[in-house]
């Protein structure tokens, strides 16, 4: 019977010889037919390893972030699952997604260059993702006339390299993946080296950890299919269950205990790490799909503020204060980088200061969530430390986190409870709460018409405050300049003070050019349900330039003046605002009378 699976990861720099040693690994260990063999010989009947790998058929599993492929192949004695990790500095995200479930890394070095800057790249995120088991294959010792003070040398540079990322089970082996030397079987023309060849080391890894924690087990899928049986199904994370067990239901902390361990071939009397179950409890409770089942002595945390290793996937950089889907397990909830403390550079594990990230990059930030969830630091859980950030608008996977720690105040500030809520204070006023949000280009007519809107308001007697960007970069937002990252954050103040302003009952006018859909559909969202009223105050960009009353286009096409929208950063226009003014066709007092006569009803 087949030992455990392992999940492989390989690495290294480009041209380090990976497919050729792939190939000769796969062909050696007894798991390649002979008519993929005959399919890469080549006109001198010597097969070509390298094509090899490339040549299998591959499989394909959902890691943290992007699917991967693998291919799958046995031994005598074990499986294996193989990821081959691209080696250009623009596959990252193929390597984290790799790594975030694998048990092993061959990390690929070539024995006439040493360590590279892509060696130490990998070998950071190897760490950084949870891979403790490292081999380090010193390839192409045949171009090296096998010599034993080169592979030592490069042997130590890492070990001293691996101590600073905190790996801990490293070992080298010298191999030459052309000639299959050291690879299945041993060189003779090694002689120096006693060590196992590098199947032998794979084959011999103990997966076994020595505390498996305690009980945690994320809900994956709750059955109901009648009143007598409700179970909760999902991959033990950590630990083990038996029946009787009292276990803690998160993030709500109520207790029960656990009834049975049921699975397709009948119930268990002990499920261990790593097994798919379904559990019914003694008690009915409120279990959702996302909650977790926790040893009810010793539970996980629940927070909803982290600092967490973020590595960013997008084209298009990370924002702070942009709200992205955030999903941790089967948990999704809505939550924002506000910190971006430091950016890494990998290859000298230097800390470097850093507004946003761009792709590829990885950064320590602080991540605060909209709901708590439940979760352990990433060293200690992969399945209750790894995260993944979703753009809203594509819904595309941005980023992958790696929880470090909850932050203090998550749980020292609370929300205090207040005597006067926002409905005695807007029935004091004889009205109801409401945000007139107006957006378009500079020059577009927003504060003109938001003025008019504001006196007719007051005029009828109602209380009214208008927040005009401009005069808030004045104050509150007078550290902020104009780059998106700056834009991002310029809104997300106006919004939460927006937000303070409509607690307080009064009815608030906006007008910020707020150029991204993502912060005007974030504003709507922190208000009140039917509170929010997007205005497009919508004029072409000729017609805002013509008009120019404050020189800024003219600035800005000069070169004078960067980062300004409609010029050198983008406006994305509003698919379906809730009113639409046409400012080329209207004049202020028309627009105004338009937008009275759409929010009578609201007033």
């Amino acid at each position: 019977m087949a030992r455990d699976l392992v999940r492989l990861i390989t690495c290294g720099s480009v041209d380090d010889g990976k497919s050729t040693l792939i190939g000769r690994l796969l062909h050696d260990a007894g798991a390649v037919p002979d008519d993929q063999l005959d399919a890469i010989r080549t006109a001198s009947g010597e097969p070509d390893f390298s094509r090899l790998f490339d040549g299998l058929d591959a499989e394909r599993e959902q890691g943290i972030t992007i699917d991967v492929a693998y291919r799958h192949f046995e031994t005598a004695g074990r499986r294996f699952m193989l990821a081959d990790t691209p080696g250009h500095p623009q596959y990252t995200r193929n390597m984290v997604t790799a790594a975030s479930t694998a048990d092993v890394a061959v990390v690929l070095v070539d024995a006439r260059k040493g360590l590279l800057p892509q060696t130490r790249r990998h070998s950071y995120l190897v760490g950084l993702m949870g891979v403790r088991r490292v081999l380090l294959a010193v390839n192409k010792m045949d171009l090296i006339g096998w010599s034993q003070a080169v592979f030592d040398e490069i042997a130590a540079d890492y070990r001293a390299l691996a101590g600073d990322l905190g790996l801990t089970e490293v070992a080298a082996i010298p191999v030459s993946g052309l000639g299959g030397d050291n690879v299945a079987t041993r060189s003779t023309a090694m002689p120096w080296y006693d060590g196992p060849t590098l199947l032998q080391w794979l084959e011999s890894i103990d997966l076994a950890e020595a505390d498996p924690g305690p009980f945690r087990m994320p809900v994956q899928w709750v059955n109901r299919p009648d009143a007598d049986f409700r179970g909760y199904a999902g991959r033990i994370a950590a630990g083990t269950v038996r029946p009787g067990d009292p276990v803690r239901v998160l993030p709500s902390g109520r207790t029960t205990a656990i009834d049975r361990i049921v699975t397709m071939d009948g119930d268990l009397a002990e499920g261990g790490p790593g097994q798919s179950i379904t559990l019914t409890l003694a008690d009915h409770l409120d279990v959702s799909r996302g909650d977790v089942l926790a040893a009810a002595d010793d539970p996980p945390g629940v927070a909803d503020q982290f600092e967490i290793d973020l590595v960013w996937m997008a084209d298009a950089p990370l924002l702070p204060g942009r709200a992205y889907v955030v999903r941790l397990g089967a948990a999704t909830v809505t939550g924002q980088v506000t910190d971006i403390r430091h950016r890494v550079n990998v290859e000298t594990l230097e800390p470097l200061a850093a507004r946003t990230l761009e792709l590829n990059d990885i950064g320590v930030c602080h991540l605060h969530l909209d709901a708590p969830l439940t979760f352990e630091p990433y060293a200690a859980n992969r399945d209750l430390g790894g995260l993944i950030l979703i753009d809203r608008q594509t819904n595309e996977t941005v980023g992958a986190g790696l929880i470090r720690f909850a932050l203090r105040r998550s749980a020292n500030v609370q929300w205090q409870a207040l005597d006067v809520g926002r409905a005695e204070r807007a029935s004091l006023k004889h009205q109801r709460p409401l945000v007139l949000w107006f957006t378009g280009l500079s020059g577009a007519g927003k504060s003109t018409i938001a003025n008019l809107v504001d006196k007719r308001l007051f005029a009828d007697g109602r209380h009214t405050f208008l927040l005009d960007g401009d005069n808030v970069r004045h104050g509150l937002n007078n550290d902020l300049g104009f780059t998106d990252a700056d834009r991002v954050e310029n809104i997300r103040r106006v919004t939460e003070v927006a937000r303070l302003m409509a607690d307080a009952g009064l009815i608030v006018l906006v007008s910020a050019i707020s150029p991204f859909a993502a912060e005007r559909r974030m504003a709507r969202e922190r208000m009140a349900a039917g509170e929010f009223v997007e205005i497009f105050v919508d004029a072409p960009l000729d017609v805002v330039e013509a008009r120019d009353v404050k020189g800024l286009y003219r600035k800005a096409r000069a070169g004078q003046l960067t980062n300004f929208t409609g010029i050198d950063s983008p406006y994305e226009r509003p698919e379906k605002p809730d009113i639409h003014i046409d400012a080329a066709a209207l004049t202020p007092e028309q627009a105004c009378e338009r937008i009275i006569e759409a929010i009578r009803d609201r007033l």
